[in-house]
C-alpha cells in the first residue's frame, strides 16, 4: 500500500493512494473513524492488514489532485536522523567512520509534504540539500535485537534532509542547522513493508532542477538498517509512527567546488526506485 496523510476540504485524514495511475485516494479516516483517527494511530493499532482489506472494497474515492498532502506522518513522537552514513559522504566531509551510528534530531515542524516548498530563511543562503530514505516505525520496542529489527518496520518514504549549512557547522552540535522550519520534506507516501523486501537495495537519486547530484544504493550503508534500530532502540523506547532518516550520500551542495546552495525558484527531487518521487520547490520565508 501506499499510505498517505493529507488534509481536505479543511479536515486533517489520512488513506491510500489507488488506481491504475497512483491518482485516487481512498479515505481511512472515514472507514476506521474513532478507532484510528490518523495515520499514526492505524499503525499503532495495528491496523495495516485491515486497511488493506478496506481499500480493496472502497466504492468512494478522491482525486489525489484535489487533497492537500501532509507530511507521511505529521505527528511523529520521534524524527531520528543518521548522518555520515554512506562512505562518499564521509570522505567530502573529510570524517572518519565511526564504530556507532552518528544521530541528531529533527521536531516535526522542520518539515514539509511533498509539493510543497522547502523554505530559505533569511538567516542564511547556505540551503542544501540531503537526498535520503526514511524509516516508519511499525511495533515498537526497547532493545530490538538487529534479527528482528525487520519487524519493526511499517514502511519506507522518501525524505529531503534540508540543511542550513552555516548554522549547523557553526558548533560541533548539527541541532540548528537540522531544524530550521520547513527545511526537510517528507513523502509523497509510505510504502509499507509487504511490498519491499527486507534487505531489498534500493536505489537513492537527487536531483536539483533536473540535474542529477546523488546517487547511491542501500547496500552501500555503512550502518544498515537492523543496525540503526537496534543501536537508537537501546538507549530509548521506538514507538509505531517514529521516524529513522537513515542518511545521505555524497554529492552534497556544501562539499562541491564551488558549493552549490538552493536558492528560491529550484526544485529538488529525491527518487527512489522502490517507493515513488519526492518533489518540492524552494522559496524564501
Amino acid at each position: 500500500m501506499k499510505l498517505i496523510s493529507y488534509q481536505h476540504n479543511g479536515i486533517d485524514s489520512y488513506g491510500a493512494v489507488t488506481g491504475e495511475r497512483a491518482d485516487r485516494v481512498a479515505d481511512l479516516r472515514g472507514i476506521f473513524g474513532s478507532r484510528a483517527t490518523d495515520l499514526k494511530a492505524l499503525i499503532a493499532a495495528g491496523l495495516l492488514d485491515e486497511a488493506a482489506a478496506a481499500i480493496a472494497k472502497a466504492d468512494a474515492t478522491l482525486p489525489l489532485g484535489e487533497v492537500q498532502l501532509l507530511p507521511v506522518i505529521p505527528n511523529p513522537g520521534k524524527i531520528v536522523c543518521v548522518g555520515l552514513n554512506y562512505g562518499e559522504h564521509v570522505r567530502e566531509t573529510g570524517r572518519e567512520i565511526t564504530e556507532k551510528p552518528t544521530l541528531f534530531l529533527r521536531v516535526a515542524e522542520s518539515q514539509v509534504a511533498h509539493g510543497e516548498d522547502i523554505v530559505l530563511p533569511p538567516e542564511s543562503s547556505k540551503l542544501d540539500y540531503e537526498g535520503e530514505i526514511a524509516i516508519v516505525i511499525g511495533r515498537g520496542g526497547r532493545r530490538i535485537a538487529e534479527a528482528d529489527a525487520w519487524n519493526h518496520i511499517a514502511g519506507y518514504a522518501c525524505y529531503n534532509d534540508g540543511s542550513i549549512r552555516d548554522w549547523q557547522t557553526a558548533t560541533p552540535q548539527w541541532t540548528a542547522g537540522k531544524n530550521f522550519w520547513r527545511t526537510g520534506g517528507f513523502g509523497p507516501w509510505m510504502v509499507t513493508r509487504d511490498e519491499i523486501a527486507d534487505g531489498q537495495v534500493m536505489t537513492l537519486v537527487t536531483r536539483l532542477n533536473g540535474q542529477e547530484m546523488q546517487r547511491t544504493t542501500t547496500d552501500k550503508l555503512i550502518h544498515g538498517i537492523p543496525r540503526q534500530i537496534a543501536h537508537i532502540s537501546a538507549f530509548m523506547p521506538l514507538a509505531a509512527g517514529d521516524v529513522i532518516v537513515t542518511g545521505t550520500p555524497g554529492g552534497v551542495g556544501a562539499k562541491r567546488t564551488p558549493p552549490v546552495w538552493m536558492k528560491a525558484g529550484d526544485s529538488v527531487e529525491v527518487e527512489v526506485d522502490a517507493i515513488g518521487v519526492l518533489r518540492n520547490g524552494v522559496r524564501v520565508e
